[in-house]
């Protein structure tokens, strides 16, 4: 017998930018918005029967005219809105996925109408939405970080295909990505208007994930992503996992031998690729059950 398996369908990387303009002084939020949706779609794999589907058009019509009627704060709250907006304004729609990049803007020159894009990384959420409960993930991507010295590498196994030498002082090098499960989706700290504050809570990861890199003394880039990760959940009560990407953007020592030069750790190759990825989970315990979080 043939089934019908788990599906879903959406409008991927709607590019939107909202300007609040208040006198003089504006703002910028530039978001990549991805949506899709789930429900009571057999007729439509089965017979192309159209009548449950809300179109990907109107999915994308959505995001602009939620951007212009409630405008963008904290993502967050903007990809629970077209979450619950999706579900709870269709019968056939049952859950639905919001994944939202952003893109940080700093003004320029002091200006209020000119702008540079942020050499910051980019920050990412993706909220579920069934009906009844909510799921998010934040998250972060491309947070470039390095550290000219504490790191070595050596004691690993070696076989006949090892080229690689042991080294007890290195460039460790990296470019995070990381994203966090809250335990609940009322869990970030609320505001003095009692919204919940997903920028306060982004900010205390961030900067958990920083100190964890800098401050560890490093054996291994696994060791170094087991500490960010412990630290993040060590400062933020309200995350429950975090998961971890870091490729390790390696730096060789270069040989200046030939030029009759010395090189006492002074001039390194940055070499893009190939690259060695370490990837790994730290979460508490006790935390809750994840449901559709990390779909």
């Amino acid at each position: 017998m043939i089934i019908l398996g788990p599906n879903r369908y959406g409008k991927a990387e709607t590019r939107v930018v909202r300007v609040t303009r208040h006198g003089d002084v504006h703002h910028i939020k530039d978001l990549n918005v991805s949506t899709s949706l789930s429900g009571e779609m057999a007729d439509v794999h089965l017979t192309g029967d159209n009548s449950a589907v809300l179109t990907t058009d109107a999915q994308k019509n959505t995001v602009f005219a939620f951007a212009r009627k409630h405008g963008v704060g904290a993502v967050e709250d903007f990809a629970l809105l077209l979450a619950r907006h999706f579900v709870d304004s269709r019968p056939t729609i049952h859950r639905a996925r919001v994944a939202i990049e952003e893109y940080a803007w700093e003004r320029n020159a002091g200006s209020g109408h000119s702008f540079v894009r942020s050499g910051r990384e980019v920050r990412t959420c993706v909220a579920h939405y069934d009906g009844s409960a909510a799921w998010m993930v934040c998250g972060l991507r491309d947070l470039v970080v390095l550290n000219t010295t504490n790191s070595e590498f050596w004691g690993f196994v070696k076989d006949e295909y090892t080229t690689l030498p042991e080294t007890r002082d290195r460039i460790l090098a990296t470019a995070v990505e990381a994203s966090w499960r809250h335990s609940a989706v009322s869990s970030a700290d609320p505001d003095e208007d009692g919204a919940k504050n997903w920028d306060k809570s982004y900010e205390s990861v961030r900067q958990a994930l920083l100190t964890a890199f800098a401050g560890t003394y490093s054996l291994s880039l696994q060791q170094t992503l087991y500490a960010m990760g412990a630290r993040v959940l060590a400062d933020c009560p309200e995350i429950c996992e975090v998961r971890l990407a870091l490729p390790n953007r390696h730096h060789f020592p270069v040989d200046l031998a030939p030029f009759g030069l010395d090189n006492p750790d002074e001039v390194y190759l940055a070499a893009d690729r190939p690259y060695g990825l370490i990837e790994g989970t730290v979460l508490r315990d006790d935390a809750p059950a994840a449901g559709p979080a990390w779909e």
